[in-house]
């Protein structure tokens, strides 16, 4: 839910921190982890210094797709494709499956990086 506030006049809405739900987009939680996976990827890409070309041949894809993911471009690449992106990339990906607090009926989906 968000929550609206004004400042100097103008009229701020606070987001829910998926501006991808704020949106209104069905799939929100799912552009929600790819982006924060591509956000890594490309943190990663640029710690080593690589060429788009030369991240295109490490993580099995070619420079025109890699411009793309980093551009924001992931509709139609999985979750699991991402995640092998980042174990060529020499991180380690685990995924953790838990019970959901009482308090909610459904689970959610989320990342975290250590």
């Amino acid at each position: 839910m968000s929550k609206r506030k004004s400042i100097h006049g103008i009229e701020i809405e606070e987001g829910s921190g998926n501006v991808y739900a704020d949106l209104g987009l069905r799939d929100a939680d799912a552009m929600l982890m790819k982006a924060q996976l591509v956000t890594k990827i490309d943190e990663i890409i640029r710690h080593k210094g690589l060429t788009q070309t030369q991240a295109g041949q490490l993580l099995g894809l070619s420079q025109p797709k890699v411009s793309a993911l980093l551009k924001g471009n992931f509709r139609g690449v999985s979750e699991r494709r991402l995640m092998d992106c980042l174990t060529r990339l020499g991180r380690d990906v685990q995924v953790v499956v838990k019970a959901a607090p009482r308090h909610r009926h459904t689970g959610k989906l989320s990342v975290v990086f250590a």
